[in-house]
């Protein structure tokens, strides 16, 4: 494996699982050091020993946890090169706007959307100190394109952090700080599994409007999150990063 990353610290929130866990392993085997921030212990501490890295327990919607997990770092191993701002939530509740309540909705936006203004927040004024950086923000295709079977609050919220992230884009490019949004398909983690099961005629009609016919592996994510981090991306920024199987691009489907 190439070392795009030897000598770079990498910060990975909702680490422990899915895309987030499928990164670290990815951008470890490149030669950076990451540290997991999660709010599970155990398995954010398991990710984190799986990777030879650090765990740091943080509840992403916190603003002292968030600051301490990226001050933690730095104290540590010296800067933050790379911010992958991942974690979400995507609960049952969480449905069409006529039967979304508003408990529902702030606790989404919270977690989706919050999260990444304090993550962003924190972690800037360290890049801007070294004078460089990387922030990928984890949004969805669905902050592009509408959809019948709604999950209004979490399609708000990524939307929101497109929005936000093209903004951080342009504001910092002059100081040579990257931040772009990653927008991925229908990925099989374990979110996506649980959400599917408790309604598979949902999963299949969103399974059928997939070009590619299924799901992306986390994996194929994490490569998208490598490219964005490396400096082969390094004229990349304010973008939002399409990694959907085609659905955004489709009028039909094939047969």
């Amino acid at each position: 494996m190439v070392q795009r990353f030897e000598g770079r610290v990498a910060v990975i929130t909702g680490g422990s699982s899915g895309i987030g866990l499928a990164t670290a392993r990815r951008l470890a085997s490149e030669g950076a050091k990451v540290v997991i921030g999660d709010i599970s212990a155990e398995a954010g501490k398991a990710a984190a020993d799986e990777v030879g890295g650090l765990f740091v327990q943080a509840d992403v919607t916190d603003a002292d946890q968030v600051e301490a997990l990226f001050q933690t770092t730095v104290d540590t191993f010296g800067s933050v090169d790379v911010a992958f701002n991942n974690a979400g939530i995507s609960p049952p509740e969480d449905d069409s706007i006529l039967t979304t309540g508003i408990d529902a909705w702030e606790k989404v936006q919270k977690v989706n959307l919050t999260s990444v203004y304090l993550c962003c927040k924190a972690v800037l004024p360290h890049m801007r100190r070294q004078g460089k950086g990387s922030i990928i923000n984890t949004a969805s295709f669905v902050a592009v394109m509408g959809a019948a079977t709604s999950q209004i609050s979490y399609t708000a919220s990524k939307g929101g952090v497109l929005a936000m992230s093209r903004e951080l884009g342009v504001q910092f490019a002059r100081e040579n700080i990257r931040v772009n949004a990653l927008c991925p398909g229908p990925v099989n983690t374990p979110l996506l599994k649980e959400l599917f099961a408790k309604d598979p005629e949902r999963a299949a009609r969103r399974l059928v409007h997939v070009p590619v016919g299924r799901f992306a592996e986390p994996e194929e994510i994490a490569g998208a999150v490598a490219f964005l981090a490396s400096d082969d991306a390094s004229f990349i920024t304010a973008s939002q990063f399409l990694v959907d199987g085609g659905i955004s691009g489709a009028y039909v489907t094939p047969l």
